[in-house]
């Protein structure tokens, strides 16, 4: 049990903190709520619509696919690093997962996911 003493601490001192740092704000920080202060900012533009507004689906689709390759060209670097200890079975099979991670982007370019209007 001595060696979780050190998280314990660690992690109530970090909350002890943070909780200090929100009542200080709470209670010393300005209270004057103006029209400037109540504005978003946002590169100093004012807003031209409602924020809650709605996005293209191809806004996300978009995303999702940067998300998905992204993560996938994570699983490179490591393949790369120990690229001649895996010899010609470890070349093959990272050979299959780039093809069938070029298949879903074409895929994707052919339903026009990545088509804007």
């Amino acid at each position: 049990m001595n060696e979780f003493i050190a998280i314990l601490l660690t992690i109530g001192f970090g909350g002890l903190i943070a909780v200090s740092m929100l009542a200080m704000a709470i209670f010393f920080g300005p209270k004057n709520a103006t029209p400037t202060k109540l504005e978003p900012f946002e590169c100093g533009v004012k807003p031209v619509s409602d924020p809650r507004g709605r996005f293209s689906v191809n806004f996300y689709l978009v995303a999702i696919l940067f998300v998905m390759f992204d993560v996938e060209v994570v699983f490179l670097y490591p393949w790369a690093v120990t690229f001649r200890s895996l010899g010609i079975a470890g070349f093959v099979e990272m050979t299959l997962f780039i093809i069938i991670l070029l298949l879903g982007l074409f895929y994707a370019i052919k339903r026009g996911v990545l088509a804007w209007d």
